[in-house]
């Protein structure tokens, strides 16, 4: 058994998985290799098809796994490992990033200089090279207008305009943020009791918005630092192509049940109607620019507008 499990660990560490099994091995031979802190490993999986299952079972019999039958979701999922863990600490980390250089270490040993904490995320890199540009403001009405205008894009230097995502930082310097990314939540146990676990109206996406809203909300800090690392394998950008619509709408319910929450009904009205205009120019132009050009990335693009279209003006959703 591996020495660092013990019956009191420093840090809880819960990986949801769905699908991710190579993934998921590379992640937590990480953790072990790179973790000397004692800690305990809980692995949530949601009913992957992919043999992960016995992949933990075989390869990591110290690892604790919860293997639910049907896929719960991402929020519901953690918490079923928050419930069943026991660390001071409760790591939320995705099964598709690798630990470098003592990490989950480094973090914790900072928190505990810091109590104002109420959830640290560390630097995020997409390759050796590149630091991906996590940690993101609030998802409010103005937010989405900014993303969808495509203006956070044109003025990324501009504080107002670059808001949504912080577009002018480097992520080379500590901040205070308004969410911290999922793929790294390190979290005090003490902060879960007081703010509860995560709301389970969320499937997919927002979760870690809300979470951190109600952290901020209990008077803690939401807090990104540069000291410790994680690659994350999945974090580079994709092309439209590639984007599956269900969880292109699966984003856009989350962040409507989000707005809902904490903006009310003027908020749902105005964010819907971001939606529905940003969708429907979309759907023209990248429908005209594929016809005419015959231009597959056009055509997803117009794809995805579309089925975003429908969902907010009928709640029609497509696989």
């Amino acid at each position: 058994m591996n020495e660092n499990y013990i019956v009191e660990p420093d840090v809880s560490i819960v990986v949801v998985n769905w699908n991710a099994k190579d993934l998921l091995k590379n992640c937590i031979r990480s953790i072990i290799q790179e973790t000397e802190k004692p800690y305990e490993i809980i692995i949530v999986d949601n009913a992957s098809g992919d043999g992960t299952v016995q992949m933990v079972e075989t390869e990591f019999p110290d690892v604790a796994l919860i293997a639910n039958d049907k896929n719960l979701g991402f929020a519901a999922a953690n918490n079923q490992g928050i419930r069943a863990s026991s660390g001071r600490y409760l790591l939320l980390l995705n099964p598709d990033t690798i630990v470098l250089d003592g990490a989950i270490d480094k973090m914790i040993d900072w928190c505990d200089r810091h109590p104002e904490v109420g959830c640290a995320g560390c630097q995020v890199f997409e390759s050796e090279t590149v630091v991906q540009r996590t940690c993101f403001s609030d998802p409010s009405p103005l937010n989405t207008l900014l993303v969808e205008t495509g203006l956070h894009r044109l003025f990324p230097k501009s504080h107002f305009f670059g808001a949504p995502a912080y577009s002018w930082w480097d992520r080379m310097s500590e901040r205070t943020v308004d969410v911290v990314s999922g793929m790294f939540m390190l979290i005090p146990r003490s902060v879960f009791d007081q703010v509860g676990l995560l709301d389970e109206s969320f499937f997919i996406y927002a979760e870690e918005a809300d979470l951190c809203r109600r952290i901020r909300q209990a008077g803690f800090l939401c807090v990104f630092n540069p000291i410790a690392r994680i690659i994350h394998l999945e974090g580079g950008g994709k092309s439209t192509s590639q984007i599956k619509p269900k969880m292109h709408i699966e984003q856009q319910k989350s962040i409507m049940i989000y707005i809902k929450k904490y903006y009310g009904f003027p908020g749902v009205v105005m964010t819907r109607a971001i939606y529905v205009s940003s969708k429907f120019f979309r759907l023209c132009l990248f429908g005209s620019i594929a016809k005419v050009l015959g231009n597959g990335e056009m055509k997803a693009r117009s794809k995805l507008a579309g089925v975003s279209l429908a969902f907010h003006l009928f709640g029609l959703e497509t696989d």
